[in-house]
């Protein structure tokens, strides 16, 4: 099946909302465009916009940094689709935080047998220290980074489909604010001819959700952004985000614990911390309570945390919403919590640790995407259509090894977009994330996201870490 064009219908006319950016685009001259995108690449190093690879090394042996290819064409939505997306969003990200809320107290939706019991209790992401523990709001995801893919149905018309949910510490929003500027600054013409819904606020909306889930009776709460350091892949992102809020940026060394809260060192002295905006994974966030190897957290905080003195933004245990072996059953959560049909659709999913879907899996794996459920980055993975018949082969072993591990889906054909590429414009296909922000005084979306996009031509692969770029995502304003 072909799939769906974000830009130009069926009959190759150009969709209405990229009509104006279209007339526009026939007028760039190839040099200029090509000018352009060099100007780009030569600000995004010199602001220092890199992430780590992790693995790779130069040829001295140093680990690597690697740029994030920008793309110049931007993905064009226009706001009606918008607003059914935000509404989906807002009730996907509303049931997760109850489902995740449920899970470590009444657990009701285990007892109704709708998610089985071991899927949660037995799970990795699964936090015994966090049941029974009360977090402002009753939010645990407060940033919440969801992956929408548009697939093209028999009639040719586009479907979105959430691909997967990411409620631990979600990455890509300073590339989607930096996406912004860089458009700007190099075709500012372009924002006088269309309605652009805006993005740079959403530093202050972040603050604004973080500051609004301290600690009861904290007024004035001091937020930090805890990273694991420069060394980390998305360490850019880190201190870019610290910086737009005003906010300080810390490593787990610059915090310690005192009489039940937790303390930031500085010139001036203690100075206690509030809200704790992590980049942390679960594992190393407390030596004394979980990896005591971690030299990334801060011994003590999950007992300060459990005390209430300290908010962790997104909580702990939130990974357990969205590890991908639960993913096929937030349908059914929409629907227990909230009494509501989705207005967004998974894409269908088979587990492996299910006998007749292994059987499945294992038959068809040369037409299905076989998914580790803790993977991220788009490592652990097979595309069935892009493997061999040897990597196939090696992958079922794997999979029949521990199927538990594996979830499978179908290869959607992912929308495509207009790229410019060496050979000049063509169509690649991408994804979107958009950011959702929840403090239990409501649920705020910025509009758009970040739009990723598969470089290489056929790739359905748009990771960065596996040289996918990005664009700039245009809402744009009835």
């Amino acid at each position: 099946m072909k799939p769906f064009d974000e830009m130009h219908a069926a009959d190759g006319a150009v969709r209405e909302h990229y009509e104006t950016y279209a007339r526009w685009l026939a007028k760039q001259p190839a040099e200029v465009m090509r000018a352009q995108r060099e100007e780009a690449e030569l600000i995004f190093r010199r602001v220092g916009i890199t992430f780590a690879v992790y693995g790779a090394k130069d040829e001295d042996g140093a680990g690597t940094e690697r740029l994030i290819p920008f793309d110049l064409i931007p993905r064009v939505i226009p706001g009606p689709e918008w607003r059914d997306m935000q509404a989906g969003l807002r009730q996907r990200v509303t049931a997760l935080n109850r489902f995740i809320h449920d899970v470590y107290h009444d657990q009701e939706i285990l007892k109704a047998g709708i998610v089985p019991a071991e899927q949660v209790l037995k799970n990795a992401q699964y936090r015994p220290e966090m049941v029974g523990v009360k977090v402002p709001g009753d939010v645990y995801s407060h940033i919440s980074g969801i992956d929408i893919v548009r697939a093209a149905d028999a009639a040719g018309t586009g479907h979105y489909y959430v691909l997967e949910d990411n409620l631990r510490v979600p990455s890509g929003v300073s590339y989607m604010l930096e996406n912004r500027k860089m458009t700007m600054r190099l075709f500012p013409e372009l924002f006088s001819l269309h309605r652009i819904a805006p993005v740079a606020h959403y530093p202050d909306l972040l603050l604004e959700t973080l500051r609004a889930v301290a600690p009861a009776g904290v007024n004035e709460p001091n937020v930090v952004v805890l990273t694991p350091g420069m060394y980390n892949s998305a360490y850019f992102e880190h201190a870019f985000l610290a910086q737009q809020m005003g906010v300080e940026l810390v490593e787990g060394q610059d915090l310690f614990v005192k009489d039940n809260f937790v303390y930031m060192r500085t010139t001036q002295g203690p100075k206690r911390v509030d809200v704790v905006y992590r980049r942390v994974d679960d594992d190393f966030l407390d030596p004394k309570a979980f990896r005591p190897d971690s030299t990334l957290g801060c011994a003590g905080l999950l007992d300060v945390y459990r005390q209430g003195n300290i908010t962790l933004s997104n909580a702990i245990g939130t990974g357990i919403a969205d590890d991908k072996s639960i993913y096929p059953y937030v349908p059914k959560m929409i629907e227990f919590y909230l009494g509501e049909k989705p207005i967004l659709n998974n894409v269908p999913t088979y587990l492996c640790r299910e006998a007749d879907d292994l059987k499945y899996v294992l038959d068809h794996m040369a037409e299905l995407v076989v998914k580790e459920v803790h993977g991220a980055g788009g490592y652990g993975m097979l595309v069935g259509p892009a493997a061999t018949k040897a990597e196939i082969a090696e992958f079922a072993a794997v999979v029949k090894a521990n199927p538990t591990n594996y979830i499978a889906q179908p290869t959607l054909a992912l929308s495509t977009c207009p790229t410019y590429v060496e050979s000049g414009i063509a169509p690649r296909h991408i994804d979107l994330r958009p950011y959702v922000l929840s403090s239990g005084q409501g649920v705020q979306t910025v509009p758009g996201g970040l739009t990723r996009v598969a470089l290489k031509e056929g790739s359905l692969v748009v990771n960065s870490s596996q040289g996918g770029g990005t664009k700039d995502t245009w809402v744009l304003e009835d």
